[in-house]
């Protein structure tokens, strides 16, 4: 029998798309000295809550994190954990290749090197967006043995679990606030671990509501859950969320509603409104896995290949200009290599494709 495959969902590539487009455009200002312009950090105020979209985007999709202990963590290895380790070493790679260069001209190695980068963010030297890659897959593995033990206690305590089943999970940003205050001593930038239970429960929580709502009743939910969020952001306007330093600016209450009605009330808007596919936005949002691990060491290529011929990038809005079209370019271009090596992109094929291809040969 021949499966039909199910539709993409282009609401949620769309906002992959634009969480990628943020991302990169915030390492290339990062990069070439101009993130600190009034403009921009704006910008950013208005969009803090997008790296917290990709575990809601999780939890929205998931259908069940139980199953076999160790065939789970053992897909969650591969899918995460290995494309962890050789993005960042392959960063690495590119980064400590140019240091005898920039050593020869400038006697020093530009950046500050330190042991504690490797045990203390998560990330590597020439690719440090890696961090989310870990927590991503420290917050999967932490679901799983977290949804056995609700089960197990739903097992002798059926009444108490199915009344409080969420509740637990919505007690996660009081302990990653605490974490903060704490100065988050997690090892390897885990901290902000906790936020992505959050966020990946309440992805859950808000499919199963949009399931049950009508589609017009959704939008209009959805349409005052964003009022909410512009409403909330420009009255508290010195809160936000970043999550790669699992850090608290402002109220953390306030911070934590204002995600919250955002990721629900813009996934749930587009998701309701049916959103058209926006052909280079959700091709970018479709491939994010190849943006995402790609952007990274082709900044630092392009800024350490700049100063071995003693020419900087720094505080140079046309370095900008010339630097994002490219990097789409190049990621766009490396689409198809990176994503037909699993080790690379986590795109291992599942049991049930294994066993079509060998039928089928």
């Amino acid at each position: 029998m021949m499966n039909i495959a199910k539709p993409r969902n282009h609401a949620f590539d769309f906002l992959c798309g634009i969480c990628i487009i943020r991302m990169v455009s915030l390492h290339t200002m990062q990069f070439c000295g101009k993130a600190q312009e009034d403009w921009w950090a704006e910008v950013m105020q208005w969009t803090y809550y997008f790296m917290s979209f990709f575990f809601f985007k999780a939890g929205y999709f998931n259908k069940s994190v139980l199953g076999n202990s160790l065939q789970y963590c053992k897909d969650k290895t591969k899918r995460l954990f290995i494309p962890y380790i050789t993005t960042g070493l392959i960063g690495g790679a590119i980064y400590f290749s140019f240091l005898p260069f920039l050593l020869n001209r400038f006697h020093n190695p530009i950046e500050p090197l330190a042991w504690e980068h490797i045990w203390k963010n998560g990330g590597f030297y020439g690719n440090d967006p890696t961090w989310f890659l870990l927590s991503f897959y420290a917050a999967y593995i932490a679901i799983h043995f977290l949804e056995k033990a609700r089960h197990w206690a739903f097992d002798r305590f059926p009444q108490v679990v199915a009344q409080g089943s969420s509740v637990l999970y919505f007690t996660f940003p009081f302990i990653g606030y605490w974490l903060f205050v704490q100065k988050n001593p997690l090892w390897f930038g885990l901290s902000n671990v906790a936020m992505g239970i959050f966020f990946f429960e309440l992805g859950r929580v808000w499919s199963r509501c949009l399931a049950r709502w009508k589609p017009n009743t959704a939008i209009w939910i959805s349409v005052a859950l964003v009022l909410l969020f512009v409403v909330g952001n420009a009255v508290f306007h010195d809160c936000s969320y970043t999550m790669s330093k699992n850090k608290f600016t402002g109220d953390p209450l306030i911070t934590i509603l204002n995600i919250t009605v955002i990721l629900c009330g813009l996934s749930g808007l587009l998701i309701s409104a049916k959103l058209p596919r926006i052909p280079v936005i959700n091709f970018i949002g479709q491939h994010s896995m190849v943006f995402f691990v790609s952007h990274y060491p082709i900044l630092y290529y392009y800024k350490f290949m700049h100063l071995c011929f003693g020419r900087s990038i720094f505080n140079r809005y046309d370095e900008v200009l010339v630097l994002l079209p490219v990097i789409f370019i190049i990621c766009a271009w490396l689409v198809p290599y990176i994503e037909r090596v699993p080790w690379l992109s986590g795109r291992w094929p599942k049991p049930e494709q294994v066993k079509v291809e060998k039928q089928t040969i």
